[in-house]
Order: C-alpha cells, then sequence, then structure tokens
C-alpha cells in the first residue's frame, strides 16, 4: 500500500475545514496545511482533526500551494482547497489506487456548490483538474489566483471516477466580492508579465465568455443560476481586462 499526504493552504476556513478534513481522513496518511495566520478558529479545528499545522505569511496562491506539497513526507499529493471535499465515489477510487499508483498523476472532475445547488453544466462542470499527482513529477504554476498542475514530461495521467466537491459561494454577493479581489489579482499578475488590454478585449472577451459558458457549455440547463454564473464570469472577465488596461495606464486599483 503506497502512502499519500493531503495538502492544503487556509485563511479564514473555520467553517469550511472540519468538511473537508473529513473527507480526506479515509484516504490520507497525513493532512498538512499551510495556513496563513488566521484570525479565526481554523487552525484550532485543523489540529482537533489531526491535521499537522504549519503557518507563513500568504506569497500568493501558487507560491503557498508549492510551499505547502515541499511540507509533504510522501511523494504522492493530493491537493485539496478547504472549500472542497472529496465524494465517496472518489474517496473509494484512491482507496483503490493507493495499492499501487500506477500514473504520475491523476484527473478529478469537480462539482460546484452554488448557492445551495449543485452544478452539471456550464464553464464550471465538470472542471476536470489534475489534484492527484507525485510531486517529483510536477508543481503548481499558472497566473494568479488561477492555478494548475504543471508536469514534467514525459508523464502518464489517469481519470478517476468521483468528484470533488467544491462548496462555493453561499450568496450572489460572496461570488461578486471575489469577483472585485480576484479580477484585481489577475490584473496585476498580467501586468507583470507584460500583457496588455484594450477595447477589443474589453468588448469581446466578456461577451464570448458569456456565449461559452452559458450557451456552448450549457449553462442554460442549470437555470437562474446558469445565468447567473455566465453573468458573472463575463463580469469577472471585463473587471480583469479593464483593471489591466488601468494599470497600463498607471491608475490606481486600489
Amino acid at each position: 500500500m503506497s502512502s499519500l499526504s493531503a495538502v492544503i493552504i487556509t485563511y479564514n476556513e473555520e467553517k469550511n475545514i472540519n468538511r473537508c478534513i473529513e473527507s480526506l481522513q479515509d484516504v490520507a496518511d497525513e493532512i498538512i496545511i499551510l495556513d496563513s495566520f488566521s484570525t479565526d478558529n481554523t487552525v484550532v479545528l485543523a489540529k482537533q482533526k489531526g491535521a499537522v499545522v504549519y503557518q507563513q505569511k500568504f506569497k500568493g496562491y501558487i507560491e503557498q500551494k508549492n510551499d505547502a506539497i515541499q511540507l509533504a513526507n510522501n511523494d504522492y499529493v493530493l491537493c485539496i482547497d478547504a472549500d472542497e471535499a472529496l465524494d465517496p465515489v472518489l474517496i473509494e477510487s484512491i482507496k483503490a489506487e493507493k495499492k499501487h499508483f500506477g500514473s504520475d498523476a491523476y484527473k478529478i472532475n469537480r462539482c460546484t456548490n452554488y448557492c445551495g445547488h449543485f452544478i452539471r453544466h456550464g464553464s464550471w462542470y465538470p472542471d476536470r483538474r489534475i489534484r492527484l499527482f507525485n510531486k517529483k513529477k510536477g508543481s503548481w504554476s499558472g497566473i494568479n489566483p488561477h492555478d494548475k498542475i504543471s508536469l514534467s514530461k514525459p508523464y502518464t495521467a489517469k481519470k478517476l471516477k468521483g468528484e470533488i466537491l467544491h462548496y462555493s459561494f453561499e450568496t450572489i454577493e460572496e461570488h461578486i466580492t471575489q469577483n472585485n479581489r480576484f479580477s484585481t489579482i489577475a490584473a496585476e499578475a498580467y501586468f507583470k508579465k507584460g500583457k496588455k488590454s484594450g477595447m477589443i478585449k474589453l468588448i469581446f472577451k466578456p461577451f464570448w465568455a458569456f456565449i461559452k459558458s452559458y450557451i456552448i457549455k450549457l449553462g442554460v440547463l442549470d437555470g437562474f443560476l446558469g445565468y447567473v454564473i455566465a453573468k458573472s464570469i463575463a463580469h469577472m472577465t471585463f473587471m480583469k481586462y479593464y483593471k489591466l488596461m488601468a494599470l497600463s495606464k498607471g491608475m490606481p486599483l486600489k
């Protein structure tokens, strides 16, 4: 039987952390948390559930997650966010794979719970991502706040049955607040990389984001919430490119 480390980064996740850790206890040989000095009960609750907690100042999502996986004692790591949990089917899939890890990485579907409803269409589903992998072969990359696992070639990857359940926003207001914060982070990251924005992107990118989510990926089948999500994705896209253009003109974002 192979060993597996579950790795989580946290900041003020007291409402989510118990659910997350409980879903990991049957598959993880250790649960590692890298906390960004939470001011609520996140650390206390995590320790009560048996997690090993480290703390450091938040460096950025990609940087923080890469530091977290280096704290794991096992080569194979399962990276999960505090507002996520493994469903029963995925738990059994991981148990079976642990008998002998035959791939360098594993792709897992993620299903988001939005305002109390699981979303099964649109740009948010199946949201397939590599979350379980050999840390000797991969690390976190991308552009903050949108991170992804990059693997060194050659590598093998397998799709696991089951899903990561993502408990996202309880209210639309929470979504709007995060869109504002994440669009700022993304615009600043793009600006540092020398990316540009202009009126064409401001008009076309949000329009395409809505059409892709609501029409092409059938977000319409999720009813009212599918429409809200598509509009929110379009708004997030607009804000990102608007803020990028503002930065290029020397305008402050905050």
